[in-house]
C-alpha cells in the first residue's frame, strides 16, 4: 500500500457537504463528547476524517481514530505509522489493534475482529457514535455478494446508513457517494490517503464484483449507487415491518427456544420465515454465517414434513421435529451404556431400574419375571438401531423403533432410552413403554419383580 499526498492547490471542495448534512441530522453532540472512527487510512476513511475535522471545532467534540492492523501485507506497519503521525498532528487520538496471524483470514473474520475493537474503544471513552467509511460502492458489491450466496431479506439489502447498538450509533455518512466521487475529493482538497494494491486481487470475491461487474453497472448509470442505496432502503423498510409483525408472535410461537409448529403453520410463509431466522440468531450469534439458505430450506421442509419424528443436520446442531415440536439441539455423540442389574441401576436419564421383593402396581412401569423362562443374569442398555422384542399379547418380533413411533417418544430421548434383557440378549422389557411374552401376571408364578421409577 502506497501512502499518497495530492499537491493540488484549491480550495476546499464544498461538493460532499451533503456529508455534514448527514453528520448534523442524526448526532445531538455535547461538549467535550467522543466520537470514534474507523479509521483504515484509505481514501474513503480519510474523507470521513476531513469532514469531521471541520465540525470538531463547532461541536467542541474529541475524535478518536480506532486503526486496525489487519497483519495482512508487510505495508501494514508503515501504514500504521503513517496514520499515527497524521492523526497526531491534527489532534486526533489514535487507538490502534493489532490482529493475530491466522491460517485462513476471511471477510468475516476481519469484520468480527474489527467492531470488537470498536466496541472496546467507545466503552473506553463512552462515545455515542462510531462513524465508518462504507460508500455506495461497497453498498452495491455487498448486495451483489448476498444476492449470489443466498441471505435472509434483512441480509439482500446489504447495510444500512444508520444502525442503533444498545449504547451507540453507528454512522455511515459516505453511503451516498461512490467511490469515484471520494477518490476526487480527496485529490482536490490535498488529503493524504493509503492505497491497498491487494484490491486488485482477483482472488477476493468481493474484489471481483469490483473489478468486472460495477463498470458494466455503471455504464449504464453512473448514479447507479443511488440506485442500489434505493432499493436496500425498501427492503430494510420491508424488514423492519416484518420485524414488527414477528414481535406480535414470537413469545407465543416460541417458548424457551421450543417451536410450537401448529402455531407457526397459521403464520404466513414470510413471518414463518422471520420466526426461523430470529430463532437461528439467538443460538448462533455471530456464528450465523455459518448458516446458508440450504440449510434454512431444509428446515421448512423439516416443518411441513408429514413424518412426525425426523431431523435434518444444520453446523454444530441438528434440528428435531418431533410430532407438533421443533427445537435445537447439540451435536453430541450418543451415550451408550450397558449395565449388569443386581440390585438397582441408576440410568443417565435420571431414572432407576429396581429390583423389589414387592409391588402392586400393573402398569408398564412394573414387570413380573420367572427366571424359568430367561437367562441371568440380567442388563440394561440404551436402545441400539435394529432393536426388536416380543411384546406381550402379540405375536411375534415388534421393532422397539415402530414402538416408539406409535408412543410418540421424542426423537432427542430415543437413542438413550434404557432396555432391559437377558444374558442371551433378548430385549424383556421396555421400561415405562411395553411389558414383553416373558410379563407373567401378578397372580401367577415370577420370583423377579422389576420396577422402573
Amino acid at each position: 500500500m502506497l501512502f499518497l499526498y495530492y499537491n493540488i492547490i484549491d480550495i476546499w471542495g464544498d461538493e460532499m457537504n451533503d456529508i455534514l448534512d448527514f453528520i448534523h441530522e442524526h448526532t445531538s453532540f455535547k461538549p467535550n463528547d467522543y466520537v470514534v472512527i474507523g479509521l483504515s487510512g484509505g481514501p474513503d476513511s480519510m474523507v470521513l476524517l476531513d469532514h469531521l475535522l471541520k465540525i470538531r471545532d463547532e461541536y467542541k467534540i474529541n475524535i478518536v481514530c480506532a486503526h486496525v492492523h489487519h497483519n495482512l501485507r508487510e505495508e501494514s506497519d508503515n501504514e500504521a505509522i503513517l496514520v499515527k503521525n497524521y492523526c497526531l498532528d491534527h489532534g486526533v487520538i489514535f487507538e490502534m489493534t493489532k490482529l493475530e496471524k491466522v491460517d485462513k483470514f476471511t471477510e468475516s473474520y476481519g469484520h468480527e475482529m474489527r467492531y470488537a475493537f470498536f466496541e472496546k474503544i467507545i466503552n473506553k471513552y463512552q462515545a455515542k457514535y462510531l462513524f465508518t467509511a462504507h460508500h455506495g460502492d461497497d453498498l452495491i458489491e455487498t448486495i451483489l455478494m448476498r444476492l449470489v450466496r443466498g441471505s435472509t431479506l434483512r441480509g439482500y439489502a446489504g447495510f444500512k446508513s444508520v444502525i442503533r447498538r444498545k449504547n451507540y450509533t453507528i454512522l455511515r455518512p459516505l453511503i451516498y457517494y461512490s467511490k469515484e466521487e471520494i477518490l476526487e475529493y480527496a485529490k482536490k482538497n490535498n488529503i493524504p490517503f493509503a492505497l491497498d494494491y491487494s484490491n486488485n486481487s482477483t482472488v477476493y470475491t468481493r474484489n471481483r464484483y469490483r473489478k468486472y461487474v460495477l463498470p458494466m453497472l455503471k455504464e449504464e448509470d453512473s448514479n447507479v449507487h443511488l440506485k442500489f442505496l434505493r432499493y436496500s432502503e425498501l427492503l430494510s423498510d420491508c424488514n423492519d415491518y416484518i420485524e414488527k409483525q414477528i414481535d406480535k408472535v414470537y413469545g407465543v410461537i416460541v417458548n424457551n427456544t421450543i417451536i410450537n409448529l401448529d402455531l407457526l403453520k397459521k403464520e404466513h410463509k414470510v413471518i414463518i420465515n422471520g420466526i426461523i431466522n430470529r430463532w437461528l440468531h439467538k443460538e448462533y450469534g455471530n456464528d450465523i454465517n455459518l448458516v446458508t439458505k440450504q440449510h434454512t430450506d431444509s428446515i421448512l421442509r423439516l416443518i411441513y414434513s408429514s413424518k412426525p419424528n425426523v431431523l435434518v443436520h444444520i453446523p454444530n446442531y441438528r434440528v428435531v421435529k418431533a410430532y407438533n415440536r421443533m427445537y435445537l439441539e447439540k451435536n453430541i455423540e450418543k451415550n451408550n451404556y450397558e449395565y449388569q442389574l443386581d440390585n438397582i441401576v441408576k440410568l443417565p436419564n435420571g431414572h432407576t431400574i429396581n429390583i423389589v421383593d414387592y409391588s402392586d402396581k400393573t402398569s408398564n412401569y412394573v414387570t413380573y419375571l420367572s427366571s424359568e423362562d430367561i437367562k441371568l443374569p440380567l442388563y440394561v442398555r440404551n436402545y441400539h438401531n435394529g432393536d426388536k422384542m416380543t411384546v406381550k399379547n402379540m405375536e411375534g418380533h415388534k421393532k422397539i423403533s415402530s414402538i416408539f413411533i406409535n408412543e410418540k417418544i421424542d426423537l432427542n430421548i430415543r437413542n438413550e432410552y434404557p432396555v432391559v434383557l437377558d444374558s442371551t440378549g433378548e430385549i424383556i422389557w421396555l421400561p415405562g413403554i411395553k411389558k414383553s411374552s416373558f410379563d407373567r401376571q401378578k397372580s401367577g408364578k415370577y420370583d423377579i419383580i422389576l420396577e422402573y421409577r
